[in-house]
């Protein structure tokens, strides 16, 4: 049996396209689906990308959580369905094709037809999911492109008309005038959760103005109302001011360089107004109520207007306690105007505009006029106070136009209805992290307000709701409804605008005409139906069976702001139709951010373009980088050199060993058949096979639980303990063709690599074709139509693992000895001396790598020589002993400070525990500080300690020597490009010393370099003068020594 050669160095962009032919070749994708036909289900929904723009690195994070799930699941024997699907409405494509076609607005799109718009809407959607598909495919996402679903498809519309008019027939769906989240460059309303997607950080005016008031007792004091506002524009519409009932108010004299004022303000925010202040007056707000005041500005006819009334939404957390009311442009502003009976005005047009009769600002936009209207404030000696205001403030989540509230009639779904409802759904929900269930997206359901679901625009889904001039109205489900009410055959109709606009027909309550009412609905809709929607439901056929097969979903996963989009309007729609929710677990990914945690943006120019990133680094690289090197719910930055340490530390050193396993494998002419039962291997290898099957049982649960970077975390430890520990460990067992060292090593290997596919699908899968296939005629054609490793308890061995943990950590703190002493790791030391609990039951073989790692002559127990090696104290560990004791914490610190140190470490090193007064204490309670003494080097921690002599022989010194001309020796070997398996002839020229030290021990270096000769030649110059020693290699068949 032979292996394929493997090179130690990968290019991992060309092996991935490598790969991606392969698996179009043989179909591996279908493969994977067959053969888990009829197994139980396990339902992905893929929450489908908006194709109006080239894809960014965020697209790539998502596509990343959203595949290894899937991969893994289907791996445990689950058959798990990946449709994909394309959201192909509303603004965020609308606004594309506008800047495409150089609109400025609505009215362009209405001179040039809505037909032709839409068209190009429609062509922008399909121009951009091919865009999509190339990085989907390219960074290994497997999703089923050939049965996505569309959101724009006639079948899925119907579906969505369907579930409309369920929630219609319950008096669910209604048109309101109400106030509601407005673009105005976008023309139309929209909902909230696109409302909490919009926000941004801006610089507004504050200001403090007065309102004269002119009724009742407060007119003889010649005072003013006082009420703050950082929306000036909306101050020309102001109707009324708001007070709230039961707070305290006062009329206070304000004196200001002997100039004074009376103003009334709550007296909780009686700081709102500055200088030496005297009330004059208390009363409660209700007592304010109806009294009249002259408001800023008469720019508008308002009559019967400008008084006071009650609100109790009205706080004295900030201002003034004193609220101004723009019932046009504030939701609680309409309703409590409303009570009163207060006209509503409004100044300001659709566009955002003020109208142009309006006086100082007609039209302007309403957010410039803000300065003018300051100005003006001034000009009227109105103005109390003004100062730059940093604040959020709400924009078109699509045009990033500032938004206003804005009063309007809009088509609503009546949610706050099934709040009960939607709070009991989000309770039986699963949420990775488990803090935003009752966090951010509880919060969200406790604070719902009814979902405003039309939109005045033109590509989307038309709202299916035909009304006659009487105002009777009907909901249809589909085209056949619809023809059969207009008499028509529409079955081939594309349901978008204008064709369904064109529908009519007799309304059936009186004579008039059924006219579609013109709005289309919010997008988010349309992908929050795509459960039932995908198939067609319940219109297609065979849709009813493929719906309830797959409702609800068992995992969906997209970023974090989604708690305010697709994965509450999936909840949403799911509870309002179904009664109950769409999916069962949800996780939720942390922001992508450039390497300076800064928000990735084309203005910035820190954005990373997918298909670059994989062509430079490869999609593995990223992959790996998105799933282990951080929390999935937290936010990671993402930079070249992050990737490529990813890369070194991890994927290259799992590609380096499974090079290594072949080049060794291939020189012994190792065949599996050749292999041993696990129980009769040498300790290393039933170690390594221990750690092998801890990590399955890690990775399952972790991947099971949807936390990557915990499953990452492990592969990288294991990664490491098997390079870096077993193979190096074990290599003169595999310069010796060692069949069980060759068998561990490629059962290791091979689980590895099936428990890394569904995270790296393509290293792995490279690796199954060079190291499996090659070797077992039976296994499958791809290593992700393997089945997920099971864990064997037998060969598990955990005390055995302390023990090798143990020897590692002592090994390192022989190294720190060494590091801080100057020595050379290659130069032996006569001894070393060993603090720890549990080395007394240390095997003898893990003595000996500790010896070897050090490089050390002879190691001892340090307990018969603390006191000599080093000067030892101690102090409480306040957060250990805290932790047990509590309050006895001084006590028990005093009792170790009077305590002998040395004996104490030493009692403690040996038992584990001791009696201190009343208290029992262990190592841990302690901090020990060692300081060595001459001739030694220590080092400690957490209660271990290693001791180094120092002291240098003239064996020892000889011995350093050896070391290092076989070292010399063997990067010659290297640099010359011996193969690993060569024999060879070596001549040497050195130093009396060195050559001295060569001839004390010749067979070993003999036996390190594979020299069937050492022959020394003067002729030679020495090369290496800090060694002192120059070398010429042959292979042994072309010298005769």
């Amino acid at each position: 049996m032979s292996f394929r050669a493997i090179p130690a160095a990968v290019d991992l962009p060309a092996v991935e396209h490598e790969i991606l032919k392969f698996w179009r070749d043989n179909e591996i994708f279908e493969k994977t689906l067959a053969a888990r036909e009829g197994a139980p289900a396990w339902m992905f929904y893929e929450g489908p990308p908006t194709a109006n723009g080239m894809p960014g690195a965020h697209h790539i994070e998502a596509r990343v959580f959203k595949d290894v799930f899937p991969r893994f699941h289907t791996m445990k024997g689950k058959h798990v369905i990946r449709k994909a699907g394309w959201d192909c409405h509303g603004l965020p494509v609308e606004i594309a094709v506008e800047k495409e076609l150089g609109f400025a607005g609505k009215g362009d799109i209405e001179k040039y037809g809505i037909a032709a718009f839409n068209d190009k809407c429609r062509e922008s959607v399909q121009r951009h999911v091919g865009a999509f598909a190339d990085m989907t495919h390219r960074m290994g996402f497997w999703v089923d492109f050939d049965e996505a679903y569309w959101t724009m498809s006639p079948e899925y519309v119907e579906s969505v008309w369907w579930s409309l008019k369920e929630i219609w027939k319950k008096g669910l769906l209604v048109q309101d005038h109400r106030v509601a989240p407005y673009c105005p460059r976008c023309g139309t309303g929209l909902s909230d959760h696109e409302l909490a997607q919009g926000y941004e950080t801006v610089t507004d005016p504050s200001v403090y103005v007065r309102f004269p008031i002119t009724s009742g007792d407060l007119v003889a004091l010649n005072a003013s109302f006082l009420v703050w506002t950082t929306t000036p524009w909306t101050l020309v519409s102001n109707t009324a001011i708001a007070v709230h009932p039961e707070v305290d108010y006062v009329a206070v004299e304000v004196t200001v360089d002997e100039a004074s004022e009376v103003l009334v303000v709550a007296e909780a925010l009686l700081e709102s107004v500055k200088g030496e202040k005297k009330i004059l007056k208390k009363m409660l707000g209700k007592e304010l109520e109806r009294t009249t005041y002259k408001r800023p500005f008469d720019f508008v006819e308002i009559p019967d207007a400008h008084y006071v009334v009650l609100a109790t939404y009205v706080t004295t957390e900030d201002g003034t306690g004193l609220v101004h009311q723009s019932p046009a442009f504030g939701a609680d502003d309409l309703a409590v105007c409303r009570a009163y009976g207060l006209p509503v005005v409004n100044p300001i047009a659709p566009d955002g505009h003020f109208l142009k009769e309006v006086d100082v600002v007609g039209g302007i936009f309403f957010k410039e006029a803000d300065k003018l209207l300051v100005k003006e404030l001034k000009a009227r000696g109105v103005l109390y106070k003004h100062q730059p205001y940093e604040h959020t403030y709400p924009h078109c989540w699509r045009c990033h136009t500032p938004l206003m509230y804005y009063a309007q009639p809009s088509w609503y779904i009546r949610t706050t209805s099934i709040k009960d409802a939607l709070l009991r759904e989000n309770a039986a929900t699963d949420w990775h992290p488990e803090t935003i269930k009752e966090g951010r997206y509880g919060d969200w359901l406790n604070n719902n307000i009814d979902w405003a679901l039309s939109r005045n625009r033109y590509w989307g889904t038309p709202l299916p709701i035909w009304r006659c001039e009487n105002k009777h109205e009907i909901c249809v489900d589909s085209l056949a409804e619809l023809g059969a009410l207009a008499g028509q055959e529409l079955s081939n109709l594309d349901p978008h605008r204008p064709f369904v606009d064109d529908i009519t027909f007799a309304c059936a309550d009186c004579d008039s005409t059924m006219v579609r009412v013109p709005e289309v609905i919010d997008c988010w809709y349309d992908s929050g139906a795509m459960p039932f929607a995908q198939w067609g439901y319940p219109h297609k056929e065979g849709s009813v069976e493929k719906f309830k097969e797959s409702y609800p979903a068992d995992f969906i996963c997209e970023a974090i702001d989604q708690t305010r989009g697709w994965f509450y309007t999936l909840m949403t729609i799911g509870t309002l139709v179904f009664d109950k929710s769409s999916y069962k677990t949800v996780l939720c990914l942390g922001h992508i951010l450039d390497k300076d945690g800064r928000k990735m943006s084309k203005h910035v120019g820190n954005v990373l373009e997918p298909m670059a990133l994989m062509d430079q680094h490869g999609a593995d690289a990223v992959r790996w980088y998105m799933l282990a090197a951080g929390s999935p719910w937290a936010a990671r930055r993402v930079g070249h050199d992050a990737i490529n340490e990813v890369v070194r530390k991890t994927l290259l050193t799992y590609w380096n060993t499974v090079s290594f396993h072949a080049l060794y494998a291939n020189a012994s002419n190792f065949d599996l058949s050749q292999r041993t039962k696990i129980a009769d291997r040498p300790l290393m290898d039933r170690w390594i096979i221990s750690e092998l099957n801890l990590l399955i049982e890690e990775v399952d649960v972790a991947l099971s639980d949807f936390d990557s970077q915990v499953a990452g975390r492990a592969l990288a430890r294991f990664i490491d303990d098997l390079s870096n520990w077993y193979v190096r460990r074990s290599r003169r067992r595999f310069w010796d063709g060692d069949v069980s060292a060759l068998s561990t090593l490629h059962e290791c290997l091979v689980t590895l690599t099936q428990l890394l596919s569904p995270m790296v699908p393509f290293i792995t899968e490279q690796v199954w074709q060079e190291l499996v296939i090659p070797a077992d005629s039976s296994a499958v054609a791809s290593v992700h139509l393997s089945n997920f490793p099971v864990a064997d308890a037998a060969v598990i061995d955990r005390e055995l693992g302390k023990q090798v943990a143990l020897t590692r950590r002592i090994v390192e703190l022989g190294r720190a000895s060494r590091a801080e002493s100057g020595i050379k790791i290659r130069q032996p030391l006569g001894r070393a001396l060993i603090a720890a609990s549990g080395w007394a039951s240390l095997p003898e073989q893990m003595r000996e790598q500790i010896a070897d790692e050090l490089n050390v002559i002879d190691l001892q127990d340090i307990a018969s020589a603390d006191g000599d090696l080093v000067d030892i104290s101690i102090k409480a560990n306040f957060k250990s002993l805290g932790a047990k004791f509590g309050g006895a914490v001084q006590e028990i610190a005093k009792a170790i400070a009077a305590s002998d140190a040395t004996a104490l470490v030493k009692t403690l090193r040996s038992s584990g525990t001791t009696q201190l007064g009343s208290w029992e204490i262990a190592l841990d309670d302690l901090v020990i500080t060692e300081v060595p003494k001459s001739g030694w080097m220590v080092a400690s921690h957490e209660g271990e300690s290693v001791a180094l002599d120092l002291e240098l022989t003239p064996a020892l010194i000889a011995a350093g020597h050896v070391r290092e001309v076989i070292r010399f020796i063997q990067e010659r070997r290297k640099s010359d490009g011996f193969e690993i398996s060569d024999r060879i002839n070596v001549k040497f020229n050195a130093t009396a010393q060195i050559a001295a030290a060569i001839a004390s021990d010749e067979a070993h270096i003999k036996d390190e370099v594979l020299a069937l000769s050492m022959v020394q030649d003067s002729s030679l110059t020495v090369e290496d003068n800090e060694l002192g020693i120059a070398v010429t290699l042959t292979k042994a068949s072309e010298l005769t020594p």
